[in-house]
């Protein structure tokens, strides 16, 4: 049963990490949805509260303690000057939380080529207060203003001199014929925590648990499972074949002379691994997902 007032306060971030977020729930074993433009999602645990936000206001509700927990980026974290507690970083580069860069850039026919360029000159960005500091140790004074978004067209319609910019791959600038000129700063996702929230001995165990589940369900992203059997004069050639996390768990089978191998393998070298498994001599292979790998 539910004890009284024992509800965590979790921030979602909204907008561009909101999927990514929502999968990594889904993968770690939560059932979490959203109806409409409803900012309160629908969670499988009666102990949670979630509600969706900007990643950009996430810190300040944390530091306030209006949330006890959330999740948004180390750029937001820096931008608000949050004084919150990281309890964990959450990355990964290929379908959930990815690491991102934002970057100083020009029109592509621009004669700004280095940061000393910028000597005077107009950047417009939303991460003022970081491109000032980074300004500020490159020894360049140049007037930083707020954009409200759209913030490629400030440059190409001559609203600024160069822009900070958020960019994973680079194709939206190419595609605004802008070019990098240097980068700001790199950002990846986090799990940050009030930091009296954090001293509460129950929410702290619950935002462990969270991020127990979460990393879990990261770290088994692009890997998964392999069985085999293979005989024991077949053993040691299987063995220098299997690229294993770690070694592989190894069980005497009731036939003598037979072995069942247990691996965790990364799932891009399947297709090539299992026909060596079977020319050294592995029978009986079966590949199984992974939801989570708790080290």
């Amino acid at each position: 049963m539910k004890k009284a007032n024992k509800i965590l306060k979790l921030g979602l971030p909204k907008g561009s990490l909101q999927n990514a977020t929502f999968r990594l729930f889904q993968m770690a074993g939560f059932k979490i949805d959203v109806e409409g433009r409803s900012y309160f999602p629908s969670i499988d645990d009666e102990f949670i509260q979630p509600v969706l936000l900007r990643a950009q206001e996430m810190p300040r509700y944390v530091e306030e303690g209006v949330l006890d927990c959330g999740i948004t980026g180390e750029d937001w974290i820096s931008e608000n000057n949050a004084k919150v507690a990281r309890l964990a970083e959450l990355v990964y580069a290929k379908r959930t939380l990815r690491p991102v860069r934002w970057v100083l850039a020009v029109k592509e026919d621009s004669k700004i080529n280095r940061v000393s360029d910028l000597e005077g000159k107009r950047i417009s960005t939303e991460l003022v207060n970081v491109t000032r500091k980074f300004l500020k140790k490159n020894k360049v004074k140049a007037e930083v203003e707020f954009s409200w978004g759209a913030t490629e067209v400030k440059v190409t319609s001559g609203l600024a001199d160069a822009i900070v910019e958020l960019t994973e791959t680079g194709a939206s600038l190419r595609a605004n014929n802008l070019r990098e000129i240097a980068c700001v700063c790199e950002s990846t996702s986090r799990f940050i925590a009030n930091k009296e929230s954090v001293k509460d001995k129950w929410k702290r165990k619950r935002m462990d648990y969270l991020i127990l589940l979460l990393s879990g369900a990261i770290e088994a992203q692009g890997k998964v499972g392999i069985k085999l059997n293979v005989r024991k004069r077949d053993l040691e050639n299987v063995l220098k074949v299997l690229p294993a996390l770690r070694r592989p768990t190894i069980s005497s089978l009731v036939n003598s002379g037979w072995y069942a191998l247990e691996a965790v393998i990364e799932e891009i070298k399947v297709k090539e691994l299992i026909p060596l498994l079977k020319e050294c001599g592995a029978e009986g292979i079966v590949e199984f997902p992974l939801n989570k790998i708790i080290h």
